[in-house]
C-alpha cells in the first residue's frame, strides 16, 4: 500500500515516512506544501493520505474541499496541532476522514492507517480468510491450512493488495503504482518474479490456485 505524507515541518514529515514505511511496511511519499500535495492527490494512485492542516502554498483545509468536490476519495488522516474541537469538526467536515493532534503516539498513527486503508477496500475486519488461505493484516502472519508461510515484505504486501482486491483483476502496473513509491522504477519485470515466489509458498503442491493470472489483463485472487 501506497502513502502520501503532506506536512511543511521536513523532520516531522521524514520521521513519519520511516515510521510508516519499517513499522507498516508502506511505501511512501512525501510533499512539504500545499501546492505539490494536491498535484500529487490528483495525479498519483495513493491508498492514504497524511495531511497537515498547516500548509504553505494551499492549506489543508483547501485541499480537502477541493478534492472531494472532484470526487477523490482517498482516505484522508488529518494530522494537526490544531486541536480545539471547532478544528477537528472543521477538518472532518471538510473531507478528513480521521484525524491525530501533535504530538502524537506512533502505534496510534499505524492502527489508525490500517484501519482507514481497510475500510477504503471494504474490509472491516484485520483478518481476510479465502478458502484456506488466512492473511492476518496487522502482523502480516499468513497461514495456509493453519501451517505459517514465511514471505518476504515484498511477497506479502503482494499478496494483501490482492486480498484487499479479491475477486477483482489487479494489473501489473496497478501493482506497482500501489506497492512503490514514486521514485521507483516501473519497468521491469518484478512483479512477475514476486507472483511466481509467492505461488510457490502459498501453494507448493498447486492443489488451490489461489492467485490465477487473466491473459492481458492481470492477476486475480478469487474470493
Amino acid at each position: 500500500m501506497r502513502i502520501l505524507i503532506v506536512e511543511d515541518e521536513h523532520r516531522l514529515a521524514n520521521n513519519i515516512g520511516q515510521i510508516l514505511r519499517e513499522k507498516g511496511g508502506y511505501a511512501t511519499d512525501i510533499v512539504y506544501n500545499g501546492i505539490d500535495g494536491l498535484h500529487m492527490i490528483k495525479t498519483e494512485p495513493f491508498d492514504l493520505v497524511v495531511l497537515d492542516l498547516m500548509l504553505p502554498g494551499i492549506d489543508g483545509i483547501e485541499i480537502l474541499h477541493r478534492i472531494r468536490k472532484d470526487n477523490i476519495n482517498i482516505p484522508v488522516l488529518v494530522l494537526t496541532a490544531r486541536d480545539t474541537r471547532d478544528d477537528i469538526i472543521e477538518g472532518l467536515n471538510a473531507g478528513g476522514d480521521d484525524y491525530l493532534t501533535k504530538p502524537f503516539d506512533i502505534g496510534e498513527l499505524i492502527a489508525r492507517s490500517k484501519a482507514l486503508i481497510r475500510r477504503s477496500y471494504g474490509q472491516t475486519s484485520s483478518v481476510i480468510t479465502i478458502k484456506d488461505l488466512v492473511i492476518d493484516l496487522t502482523s502480516h502472519r499468513v497461514e495456509v491450512k493453519g501451517k505459517r508461510i514465511s514471505l518476504t515484505a515484498m511477497e506479502y504486501h503482494t499478496l494483501e493488495y490482492l486480498a484487499m482486491r479479491k475477486g477483482q483483476i489487479v494489473s501489473k502496473e496497478e501493482l506497482l503504482e500501489h506497492l512503490y513509491d514514486f521514485n521507483w522504477e516501473k519497468f521491469s519485470n518484478v512483479i512477475e518474479v514476486y507472483m511466481s515466489t509467492l505461488r510457490k509458498k502459498i501453494d507448493p503442491d498447486k492443489t488451490h490456485d489461489f492467485i490465477k493470472t487473466i491473459r492481458n489483463q492481470g492477476y486475480l485472487l478469487e474470493g
